[in-house]
């Protein structure tokens, strides 16, 4: 049944994920096989995606033919549909829409039950170069370990070049099971070459990690969210919660090489830090606006500053343009990824599924930051040196690292301002 796709819970705003693929919560569908025919099925995709795609032009694609001519083709069986959805599907030039077989939808689906076996790359098309492109390495993982580091190009897969490769077809490549080896060949700085032999783990999804920090100001608390998954906002609770009974005089939150992932999740951790206020927007291609607001609950009005790069995408911009347009946060690292787009995945009824573009997001106060980012209050830069360095000694958020260190300084000064104000009314 062709429905339009409202609910917050089944979109992602997310790049590409190796492994992790896409962090989404699927509309509740049975993934049993049925019987359908496979012109109802190409037909199905083509509806979904007349009814609900973000461009009304359709990337200035004649809709209305394409469908004529996949769904008047002969197909004797359901792969035949497939390979036709994907050749459809591609028409529209966009990276983030793309079309599922149950077997790889499956997997997706696999990937959500807590343990993932992979290498620990969160992946991105370069729309220059077209080469798949680290957003980031998931930390503890054997990319991470390796040293690789976030916009790195990955210019071959096991000596296959990916230039031109879809997203969905490197990551089939990259992954595999725990104990076997993948060549990964890498482009740096748009010339270092490296090659790096990673062997594939399971990787745990436990996104969210915490600890507290004596400095001159008191004790704070850090805490660091590598990716919105379905368990982020339950896991972020219990640290907040955690670092609030040791009495921490404020926060850092990292947010630095975070792709992004569910918006439900990223609207629930925003209520954990800001009061009745705005956190985003979705504008559909009818420029219909779903807005979405605070609980007004938070569990802590303390201070915060947040640690963004050019890792951060998505989900991490939502919630970092909140926090920063909201005036809840000072933001410190550099510009953010920049991707303003939201997409849903819709399970279809022979147990295959697709994802689509579905909105644009909006910032509180209306910034559009797709291929923008959101630029920091406080810009301290990194060089790859110093991130492979710091990665490689596990001394990110430590004062080893300049970006925390920052980060930290500017959370002392938000103290002591705050403490001042204290003072003041209590003077009166």
């Amino acid at each position: 049944m062709l429905k339009k796709i409202s609910t917050a819970k089944n979109i992602l705003a997310t790049t590409v994920l190796l492994p992790i693929c896409f962090s989404c919560v699927y509309a509740a569908k049975s993934l049993a096989q049925t019987q359908s025919s496979p012109q109802k099925l190409v037909d199905e995709v083509w509806q979904i995606l007349n009814a609900n795609y973000v461009d009304s032009s359709f990337n200035n694609q004649d809709w209305k033919a394409i469908r004529q001519q996949y769904v008047n083709r002969s197909y004797t069986s359901n792969k035949q549909a497939y390979t036709a959805i994907k050749e459809m599907v591609a028409k529209l030039g966009d990276r983030y829409t793309d079309f599922y077989d149950p077997k790889e939808y499956q997997e997706l689906n696999n990937d959500l039950s807590g343990t993932l076996s992979g290498v620990g790359l969160q992946l991105a098309e370069n729309e220059k170069t077209k080469l798949p492109t680290v957003v980031a390495p998931i930390q503890g993982t054997p990319a991470f370990k390796a040293g690789i580091l976030p916009d790195d190009a990955i210019t071959k897969i096991n000596d296959q070049p990916t230039q031109g490769m879809n997203i969905n077809n490197a990551v089939k490549l990259i992954q595999g099971k725990a104990g076997t080896t993948v060549k990964l060949t890498i482009q740096r700085n748009n010339h270092q070459v490296q090659t790096f032999q990673l062997t594939r783990a399971n990787i745990p999804l436990h996104p969210v990690t915490y600890h507290t920090q004596i400095n001159k100001t008191g004790k704070i608390g850090y805490i660091s969210l590598p990716e919105f998954t379905e368990t982020a906002p339950s896991e972020m609770r219990q640290a907040i919660n955690a670092l609030e009974k040791q009495n921490v005089q404020g926060y850092v939150l990292d947010l630095r090489s975070d792709p992004g992932g569910l918006v439900d999740s990223s609207l629930k951790i925003a209520s954990m830090w800001l009061k009745k206020d705005a956190i985003v927007s979705l504008v559909n291609r009818d420029q219909a606006k779903e807005s979405y607001n605070a609980s007004g609950h938070p569990l802590t009005n303390k201070p915060l500053v947040v640690l963004v790069d050019k890792g951060s995408a998505s989900a991490s911009e939502i919630l970092a343009g909140a926090l920063q347009d909201d005036k809840r946060a000072t933001l410190v690292g550099t510009r953010t990824f920049g991707k303003g787009l939201v997409q849903a995945v819709e399970p279809l009824e022979d147990g295959s599924a697709l994802k689509l573009t579905i909105a644009k997001y909006y910032t509180p106060k209306g910034r559009d930051i797709n291929h923008v980012g959101i630029v920091p209050d406080t810009t301290v830069e990194l060089t790859s040196s110093q991130l492979q360095s710091l990665l490689k000694n596990g001394a990110l958020g430590t004062q080893a690292d300049p970006q925390y260190a920052r980060a930290v300084a500017s959370l002392n000064q938000l103290i002591q301002t705050e403490a001042n104000y204290v003072g003041l009314k209590r003077g009166k």
